[in-house]
C-alpha cells in the first residue's frame, strides 16, 4: 500500500479491492504495456447490460500516441495540471439504443458505469491510477472525436503508473488520500424514499 494512502473500515465486511479502490491522481508519466491497458479494457467487456447490449465504447490514446494532447485539451484546466502524466486517456461513451430493434435503452449509461467499474476494479488490482472525470468539454469530446448522434458521451478517465505526492502540484496534495463514504442512512431506505 502507497505510504500516501490511509486505511479505510467499512460497516459491512466487503472484499478488499471495493474497499481500497480509490482515484488517485499522482502518476509518473510512464507507460503501460498494451498488454495491461487491454486487460483493463477487456473486464469492461464483462460487465452486465440490459439484454446483454453491451453499450459501452471506449476512445482512448496513449501517451506516446499524437492524439494524447488533444485528449487532454478537452480537460479542465485544473485536471490537465495532473492528467498530463497518465499513460493513457479514455472517453467513455454509450449507445443510446438497443442494437437489436434500434428502439431506446432507459439503462445505457446505467450499463456502461458496470463497465467502467469493472475498469476501476481491474486497473486498481493491477496496481495502476484509474480516475474518472466529469471535469472536461463534454461538446468538444463529441466534436472532436467524432462521436456520431445516437451516442453519449458519459466521462473521461486516465489511466496510469502511481506516482509519489510530491509529484502533483502543491495545492493537490491535500486531497490526494482516499475519501470517506456517506452513512448507511444516509444512502440506503427501506420500502420507500425517507
Amino acid at each position: 500500500m502507497n505510504n500516501n494512502q490511509e486505511i479505510r473500515s467499512s460497516d459491512y465486511p466487503v472484499n478488499p479491492i471495493i474497499l481500497n479502490r480509490w482515484s488517485p491522481r499522482s502518476m509518473t508519466g510512464d507507460e503501460i504495456s498494451d498488454n495491461d491497458l487491454f486487460t483493463i479494457f477487456e473486464s469492461a467487456r464483462w460487465a452486465p447490460s440490459s439484454y446483454n447490449n453491451q453499450p459501452w465504447r471506449f476512445i482512448y490514446a496513449k501517451r506516446d500516441s499524437k492524439e494524447f494532447n488533444k485528449f487532454l485539451s478537452l480537460l479542465i484546466e485544473f485536471n490537465q495540471k495532473w492528467a498530463s502524466k497518465a499513460a493513457c486517456l479514455v472517453v467513455i461513451i454509450s449507445k443510446n439504443t438497443f442494437d437489436k430493434n434500434q428502439k431506446p435503452s432507459k439503462t445505457h449509461s446505467f450499463d456502461t458505469g458496470a463497465a467502467w467499474e469493472n475498469m476501476a476494479l481491474q486497473g486498481t488490482s493491477m496496481g495502476f491510477v484509474i480516475h474518472g472525470m466529469e471535469g472536461f468539454d463534454y461538446e468538444m469530446a463529441k466534436k472532436e472525436l467524432k462521436i456520431p448522434e445516437g451516442y453519449t458521451v458519459e466521462a473521461m478517465a486516465a489511466i496510469g503508473v502511481r506516482g509519489q505526492i510530491e509529484s502533483l502540484p502543491e495545492e493537490m496534495r491535500e486531497r490526494e488520500k482516499p475519501s470517506d463514504r456517506k452513512s448507511f442512512s444516509e444512502i440506503i431506505m427501506m420500502g420507500e424514499f425517507k
